[in-house]
């Protein structure tokens, strides 16, 4: 947790928040999946001067931004995804939630994951020391990710990665025990160890992959070492989050509520 109970001197205007996010993260530009929200999702009387980060917009993340007495909670996985949904159940609680408490919702996928800045990524690359920085890995015609050189063994670097995430990655060892290339895809792109072949790179981080790329990775020769789909997703929010503070001054603190996968 950060800056624990602070709240901003001047609150922010949402809206004026808004479309400074829209236009840093390039959100109107940036195609996602099929139907996901980016953006603001849920609205508040209109002033932010308290924040909640989080992966993911749940019910406890939610909760965490009620016990803070956030204005606005910033996420990269939102409440909308797919086709339209009723207004029930569980998401009716969320919503009601966040309307009872006055609280905003902002929402930022793949936006997120391949700004240059503060997306989860680049901040993850830098984090592990990769030089040399190009975008890699593409999805739906978008490239997410980043792919840079380290030159270290496999072993020192999976040590480096649980270090930095907190958590015991897995590794499909496919490559060589001496890494020098690494490419990285946060989230659930086991899908592009084929693309980080063909990119020549020998070493690829993701946060989960299916059971048929143990045999992508040992057959192409790449090592593939899986950190978590949650794991590898805090970097963005928490730099996403910091950026605002220090533009406009309004405080955060970040909801952690790994999911283990």
């Amino acid at each position: 947790m950060v800056n624990g109970g602070a709240r901003a001197t001047n609150p922010a205007p949402l809206l004026d928040l808004v479309a400074y996010l829209d236009e840093y993260l390039s959100t109107a530009d940036v195609q996602d999946g099929p139907g996901a929200l980016n953006g603001l999702q849920v609205e508040n009387s209109g002033s932010v001067g308290r924040i909640v980060a989080a992966v993911d917009a749940c019910q406890a993340t939610i909760d965490a931004a009620v016990v803070s007495q956030a204005d606005l909670l910033v996420v990269h996985h939102g409440l909308f995804w797919g086709a339209p949904q009723p207004v029930a159940g569980r998401q009716w609680r969320r919503i009601k939630q966040l309307i009872t408490n006055d609280i905003a919702v902002y929402s930022s996928h793949l936006p997120l994951d391949r700004h240059p800045e503060v997306g989860n990524n680049a901040v993850f690359a830098e984090a592990l020391g990769l030089s040399g920085t190009e975008p890699f890995g593409e999805y739906d015609g978008i490239v997410v990710g980043v792919a840079g050189e380290l030159a270290m063994p496999l072993d020192a670097l999976v040590s480096r990665i649980q270090d930095l995430l907190g958590v015991v990655p897995q590794v499909i060892a496919g490559g060589p025990a001496r890494v020098r290339r690494v490419g990285i895809v946060t989230g659930g792109a086991g899908s592009m160890i084929g693309q980080a072949r063909a990119a020549g790179v020998d070493t690829f981080i993701t946060g989960e992959g299916g059971h048929h790329t143990y045999f992508d990775a040992e057959e192409g020769g790449v090592n593939v070492i899986y950190g978590g789909h949650y794991a590898t997703e805090t970097f963005g929010v928490k730099a996403l989050a910091t950026h605002i503070e220090e533009r406009f001054g309004i405080p955060w603190e970040f909801a952690d509520h790994p999911t283990g996968l």
